[in-house]
């Protein structure tokens, strides 16, 4: 099993990279090589597909592959054209390869249009099911979701068919599965019931391979599965991280235990996000805003771990109502993490700002207006240096604030990726926590001290938000989970009044949201990719 990670619409490098694993595959004596779905082109391609010269292209590499596969069994994901029924032009497919001549291609049945999904928009459904004959083996060959339905695990929609009780009666020796399905915040685990259940239903070993990467928004997490034809896990993939697994289906072999941590698997997936996405991108350094909160701390120790301290810039720029508190502690963080660290006061590129309005906002009290300025000043000093020496800027707004507005459009929001953007403030702290449970990265003051954006005099969070807690509680049950105004206020003993507030905050924010950056996807529903909602909207 390769669980590879290609780069979407780099067909070369692909292609390149799938040959080099037939190779080592003939190296190690391997029989059969199983690629993740849509390998030679990356997933999710979304309207590349819609080019004429972008398929023509796929099918040249494909022969490519064909050539290459001396030898071997090969089952590689790829887009091709649709010349059989069904309204769409293109259908998602395994190629199928033994030994220099291409077998045919098994179809993917169940096609997801929901959250992150959207692949109705592309292609045709499969409708046709077989087995493989490969070196004595029926093989078995079905595509990500095709596996799902069976397990009981899709519940956003309603399949009409079952791809993997369509290929009982075939009695295949091997199930193989090639999948690209997105990393979730503590969903890993959920695989390997799903290959399970499988297993169960034909009685024979499935296989299934996971591509790894970031894609943009969303973030591939690897864990590969491989269980026996009872269902018991034999060998599991590495997570985050390219993988070239050797399995013997035929070997005796232990069950292994799938254990990981949470804390621990959320920060490597925010950290390859991070990593792939200047890597893919072009970008070698990143830069943002260190202002000695706890969020852009969380941010730091990320981005240092994904690009090497050496190309972490952070930069602290106080303003008339920062903490030295605040300074220092942006000081420590740094030179604990071995980043660079700028400190740009703005006081008076803000009094200059004061002086300029002061005609126009004459004898009026300061407010929100003041706060914000001081923000986008911020913004524009860190998008100066992201002109003038190539950085990415990174954005470091945590979910409860962009759920609220609690954040400023051009200011604090400016940047090329969301970091942490689908991270709740409470995950924010367990996260930081975690990082400290060995060494002290994170100075405990950071962590102990009210948060606050430090835009007013005295001003903490709470004196406009209620505690965090409550306000995450709110965002995992209304925005996460679809629940009812009333349904949260009973489960979490929240007033309904104040959940009722909240929830209309949440919508009031959906034109800051839609103007924001890219935000790595961790949960089930992130502001970011698969979720739509009406910017002007009467309901609430």
């Amino acid at each position: 099993m390769a669980q590879l990670n290609p780069i979407i619409g780099d067909l070369d490098g692909n292609t390149r990279k799938i040959i080099e694993t037939l190779d080592i595959a003939r190296e190690r004596r391997t029989q059969i090589v199983l690629f993740p779905e849509l390998t030679i082109c990356g997933y999710p391609p979304e309207d590349l597909v819609f080019h004429e010269s972008f398929i023509d292209s796929i099918e040249q590499h494909l022969e490519q592959i064909i050539k290459a596969s001396s030898g071997l069994g090969v089952f590689v994901g790829l887009p091709r054209r649709n010349f059989d029924k069904g309204e769409k032009h293109l259908l998602n497919s395994a190629a199928v390869i033994y030994d220099g001549n291409l077998l045919g291609f098994q179809d993917k049945w169940l096609l997801p249009n929901y959250d992150v999904f959207n692949e109705r928009r592309y292609f045709s459904a499969g409708y046709k099911t077989r087995t493989w004959e490969m070196f004595g083996k029926k093989i078995g060959c079905v595509i990500c979701e095709d596996i799902w339905q069976n397990a009981g695990y899709v519940t956003d929609v309603r399949y009409a068919e079952d791809p993997i009780k369509a290929l009982v009666e075939h009695e295949p020796d091997l199930l193989v599965n090639l999948t690209a399905s997105p990393y979730q915040y503590q969903k890993p685990h959920i695989r390997v019931k799903v290959c399970r259940k499988a297993a169960q239903t034909l009685g024979c070993p499935v296989l299934l391979c996971c591509q790894v990467g970031a894609d943009d928004q969303i973030i591939f997490d690897g864990y590969s599965v491989c269980v026996d034809e009872k269902g018991n896990l034999r060998q599991l993939g590495k997570g985050f991280k390219e993988d070239l697994m050797t399995i013997d289906t035929d070997a005796p072999a232990c069950p292994v235990p799938f254990e990981y941590c949470q804390e621990k698997d959320l920060f490597e997936a925010l950290k390859l996000g991070v990593a792939d996405y200047c890597r893919k991108s072009g970008f070698s350094k990143a830069i943002f805003g260190l202002s000695g909160g706890i969020d852009s701390a969380l941010v730091a120790a990320i981005a240092a771990e994904a690009l090497g301290p050496e190309n972490v810039i952070g930069v602290s720029m106080p303003s008339p109502y920062s903490s030295k508190a605040s300074v220092d502690d942006a000081k420590q963080l740094a030179e604990n993490l071995g980043i660079e660290l700028k400190i740009i006061p703005i006081e008076n590129e803000f009094k200059s700002y004061n002086e300029t309005l002061s005609p126009y906002f004459k004898n009026m009290p300061d407010d929100v207006t003041e706060e914000n300025l001081q923000a986008r000043i911020r913004g524009n000093i860190l998008m100066a240096f992201s002109n003038k020496f190539g950085h990415l800027v990174l954005s470091t707004g945590n979910k409860s604030e962009l759920a609220l507005g609690y954040c400023t459009l051009y200011g604090d929001m400016a940047g090329g990726l969301g970091v942490i953007a689908d991270v709740k403030k409470t995950t924010v702290y367990d996260m930081c926590r975690w990082l400290n449970q060995k060494k002290e990265i994170i100075p405990q003051n950071i962590i102990d001290k009210p948060p606050s954006a430090e835009l007013r005099p005295n001003q903490k969070d709470l004196d406009s938000l209620p505690e965090y807690g409550i306000v995450d509680a709110v965002l995992q049950g209304y925005v996460e989970n679809y629940q009812s105004i009333k349904e949260i206020a009973q489960e979490s003993e929240i007033p309904l009044e104040l959940v009722m507030n909240l929830v209309r905050k949440i919508h009031a924010a959906e034109y800051k949201r839609r103007q924001g950056p890219p935000a790595l996807r961790i949960t089930k529903k992130s502001f970011g990719v698969g979720r739509q909602y009406p910017i002007v909207q009467g309901w609430l």
